[in-house]
């Protein structure tokens, strides 16, 4: 008891009260782009982005494509001009591709707007099954600490299943390889509807650092349109509660 004790004032409170303002110390997460000017025909900051994230018009940067971007701060390094900073802000989660692009001078993210009919259908309880389509397990290892002490999902009546056959959403991780495609599809045909597909991770989104591999297979994605997109390299696990939270229009307050 005594040492119990002295954990609890050397760490103070672990659980996380209000997971949407939660601002992670030190996590490089949602860019922002100033809107000034770019030097005359600087491609630094493209070119030293290893997945194609951001493209160029004829003022400079016209977007960062956060579903290819793997937060690796090389084009914030390389930018002459400083136009590009990491802030620590985790909402980042997108219900459609076009909201995952960050245009110059787009300070505060587009929230995920509310689906009123995944909210009448699990706005009480959903049950999550994750596929490992081919990922590092870095995904899976932020996907995991959703269940500890610190964001605790489970209070908002969002579980981790083991069986497909109980689950109502699709968790995908990894670009896809096509060793994992006939299982990832056999994961979603076992799933009773209704249902929906959460792509999380650069990886599952774009293909990532591997989306030109012809080791992939990523045709599940093209017949199964995900619902929510939680970009991240890995996403840090404020980024899927923000988005799963808004997406089913779940209060913070329980």
């Amino acid at each position: 008891m005594w040492n119990a004790g002295k954990v609890r004032v050397n760490q103070g409170w672990q659980f996380i009260g209000d997971l949407r303002r939660a601002v992670p110390l030190g996590h490089r997460g949602r860019p922002e782009i100033a809107d000034r000017p770019c030097a005359s025909g600087c491609v630094a900051c493209q070119s030293g982005c290893p997945t194609n994230a951001i493209a160029l018009d004829a003022h400079g940067i016209e977007r960062i494509d956060l579903g290819r971007c793997v937060f690796c701060n090389e084009c914030a390094v390389a930018c002459p001009e400083g136009k590009i900073t990491f802030t620590p802000d985790p909402r980042m989660g997108a219900a459609t591709p076009a909201d995952l692009l960050v245009r110059p001078g787009r300070i505060a993210p587009t929230p995920v707007a509310t689906s009123s009919a995944l909210h009448k259908l699990f706005g009480r309880s959903l049950k999550l099954r994750q596929v490992s389509a081919g990922g590092c397990n870095a995904c899976e290892m932020e996907l995991n600490a959703l269940a500890n002490v610190n964001f605790d999902l489970q209070r908002f009546g969002i579980e981790w299943v083991a069986s497909p056959r109980h689950a109502d959403a699709l968790v995908v991780t990894g670009p896809i390889t096509a060793n994992m495609a006939a299982a990832l599809q056999l994961a979603w045909d076992a799933m009773p509807a209704p249902r929906f597909v959460v792509s999380v991770g650069a990886c599952a989104i774009s293909g990532g650092l591997y989306a030109d591999s012809p080791a992939l297979d990523r045709g599940f994605l093209e017949r199964c349109q995900p619902a929510l997109f939680v970009p991240g390299c890995p996403p840090h696990p404020l980024t899927f509660v923000a988005a799963i939270l808004d997406l089913l229009g779940i209060e913070t307050e329980r």
